[in-house]
């Protein structure tokens, strides 16, 4: 399934239903007076999560999405029926924009979030309603008001506890297939990653987290470089982020310490506010070197950095470090509290969503 972050859609809700002028008119009952019944409302439309998906391409196909309208009012009193509401499934994480204003309308987190994007026309009112002891015979009514119309930008940002970010080729999917049962491709040239990937991590029964991948930054991403940028908001809703480093470049013109600088760069031109979150690194192939090396690479890399933070060395080919790096991660974020909770989970609940094909 092809995996589309954006759309723009055009939503109508339903006109409310006219009133009706009648007056009653039987055998042996010739001015019974008026009888006419009120419209029905119009429907509105609705936006509701679903955690069954995770991608926008459905309104690739089908942007127009109405509402019904109210059914008029009848003599005998009849209310007409009012319309049904037209409820349109979005995956959760859905940020919803006026598509004219840019107004934000609202997020879908949620199976239960349901998100009004456009209300439904008032009914009309019947003759009926408008009678008086002065009024015997009214022929007032009154038409049902519009449903309202509007353009929509869906954008969807994706719900995940942890976000992988580095250069292209820094081992974000071998380490993504490596933690979970997400299987991204994995090839040996920049930008194999054209669309972001989500694993389930399982530490332990009813002990899991979600973690993302994007494809890797470069020189200038914060311009528009690049693929990166363009999948770097997905990691807003992230609460941690991985930072992986190549530990044996190819290049070895470019130290470790300038992979972090240009990553750090972009974040912070792309937004303060991600930069700012808390950020682990990952020191990555570190089957390609001997321990010795290692240890020598990473006490320079740390002391060039004057990096603080946590640090840790894996190896997706062989899984050294993995489960380490995966147990670390489980009590960070057990610890932090949840974008979408008051207070710190004490468990990570299962995860409602499943790797992108």
């Amino acid at each position: 399934m092809k995996f589309v972050d954006e759309a723009r859609i055009r939503v109508e809700a339903g006109n409310g239903g006219d009133g009706c002028v009648s007056f009653r008119r039987e055998k042996f009952i010739p001015k019974g007076g008026p009888d006419g019944g009120d419209g029905g409302d119009g429907g509105s439309v609705y936006l509701v999560g679903d955690a069954n998906l995770n991608t926008l391409v459905d309104f690739r196909h089908k942007r127009m999405h109405r509402a019904q309208s109210g059914r008029s009012g009848m003599g005998r009193n009849r209310t007409g029926a009012s319309g049904a509401d037209a409820v349109i499934a979005v995956p959760l994480g859905t940020r919803v924009r006026d598509a004219e204003t840019g107004e934000v309308i609202g997020e879908l987190l949620s199976g239960d979030d349901r998100l009004r994007v456009a209300a439904g026309g008032f009914h009309g009112i019947g003759n009926a309603r408008f009678k008086s002891s002065t009024n015997r015979t009214p022929r007032q009514f009154t038409p049902g008001t519009p449903g309202e119309r509007r353009d929509l930008h869906l954008e969807l940002l994706l719900l995940a506890d942890v976000g992988l970010l580095g250069l292209p080729n820094a081992g974000k999917s071998s380490l993504i297939r490596a933690l979970s049962s997400a299987r991204p491709k994995v090839a040996d040239y920049p930008f194999t990653t054209l669309h972001p990937n989500l694993g389930v991590v399982s530490v332990a029964p009813r002990r899991s987290f979600v973690i993302a991948d994007i494809p890797g930054l470069i020189t200038g991403a914060a311009q528009g470089a690049g693929l990166g940028t363009r999948f770097l908001k997905h990691l807003a809703r992230t609460r941690l982020l991985l930072h992986l480093v190549d530990i044996a470049p190819l290049d070895a013109s470019v130290s470790a310490a300038e992979q972090v600088r240009t990553v750090a760069a972009e974040l912070a031109a792309f937004d303060p506010d991600l930069a700012a979150k808390e950020r682990w690194l990952v020191l990555t192939k570190i089957d390609l070197i001997d321990a010795e090396s290692l240890a020598e690479r990473r006490a320079t890399l740390v002391r060039e950095l004057n990096w603080h933070g946590e640090v840790h060395a894996v190896s997706a080919t062989t899984g050294a470090g993995t489960a380490t790096l995966a147990a670390a991660l489980m009590e960070r974020l057990d610890a932090l509290p949840h974008p979408l909770r008051s207070e710190p989970a004490p468990e990570a609940a299962d995860a409602a969503w499943h790797p992108l094909d």
